[in-house]
């Protein structure tokens, strides 16, 4: 088997519209956060890691991942969000031999994110007719390695990121870490699921991704054309402070964004940034 380090490549889906509720203030109309589905590959194989979210999205990623010439074996979901894992069945279409893969706590999130009537209706009302018609769930890893074509992908559980039972895969041979939705890069970070407990869970789970010392760090949320860099982890962090601060000092929805704002205006798609806020003062009250 070959020995030579694997390679890491990323196709980036831009920002996009979707169906959702109108803006309540500037910034917050209903876009889609950018997604990164990343490329990983040696001589003659490759696999993905996450899948993007409607069909033509798919095709487009599948389009990009033809022009490298790998056979495709494998898609590994980081974790449970469905606009993670629910091209996998497009992707099939596509690659017959691509088999979804993904530790066992996140097959269970995505099953059941995939049969919850309330979550299924939201994914089908805010992409109508752009979704795969049935679901393809990843199937649960035995253990927390596999390999590529003689080298080693590790599935790391950090736990908390902007949902449960999140997954990193760590890629030694070429110190890559592929960050799932752990890791944010100048997009707003997504932290309705999270309160200021889990929020500090979650900058614990980037110190894990800091711990093994990568020098490619590939955000699922990444601004279209941002450099893959073990800096995103910092800057994640930061972000995550900043928020659960801000949260504290009591201000209303607005006055959360508008805070936010002055420290991280440059991040792309505000409208995360208005839904975080009006969670967390509806958990606040």
């Amino acid at each position: 088997m070959g020995s030579s380090a694997l390679a890491v490549d990323v196709y980036v889906a831009p920002m996009r519209s979707f169906v959702g509720a109108p803006a309540q203030g500037p910034g917050d109309d209903p876009m889609w956060s950018p997604m990164s589905s990343t490329l990983i590959s040696g001589a003659e194989e490759g696999i993905l890691v996450d899948t993007l979210i409607t069909l033509d999205q798919v095709d487009a990623l599948a389009e990009w991942v033809r022009g490298f010439g790998k056979r495709i074996t494998g898609v590994y979901i980081t974790h449970g969000h469905q606009d993670h894992w629910i091209g996998l069945a497009r992707l099939q279409e596509h690659f017959p031999e691509a088999r979804g893969i993904a530790t066992a706590e996140v097959v269970q999130r995505a099953r059941f994110e995939a049969t919850d009537p309330g979550l299924s209706a939201y994914w089908h009302a805010s992409f109508p007719g752009e979704l795969p018609e049935t679901a393809v769930l990843p199937e649960a890893l035995d253990g927390e390695e596999f390999h590529l074509e003689g080298q080693v992908l590790r599935a790391v559980s950090v736990g908390q990121g902007d949902t449960e039972f999140s997954t990193v895969l760590h890629i030694p041979s070429a110190a890559a870490v592929v960050g799932g939705d752990v890791v944010y890069n100048g997009v707003h970070m997504m932290t309705a699921e999270t309160d200021r407990e889990s929020r500090a869970a979650w900058i614990a789970s980037l110190d894990a991704v800091a711990a093994l010392d990568p020098r490619i760090v590939v955000a699922g949320h990444k601004s279209v054309g941002a450099a893959d860099l073990p800096e995103n982890i910092a800057a994640s962090r930061q972000y995550l402070r900043d928020f659960s601060r801000i949260v504290d000092e009591g201000g209303s929805v607005e006055d959360i964004v508008d805070a936010m704002l002055k420290l991280h205006g440059d991040r792309d798609n505000p409208r995360t940034l208005w839904h975080s806020a009006r969670t967390a003062v509806a958990k606040r009250g």
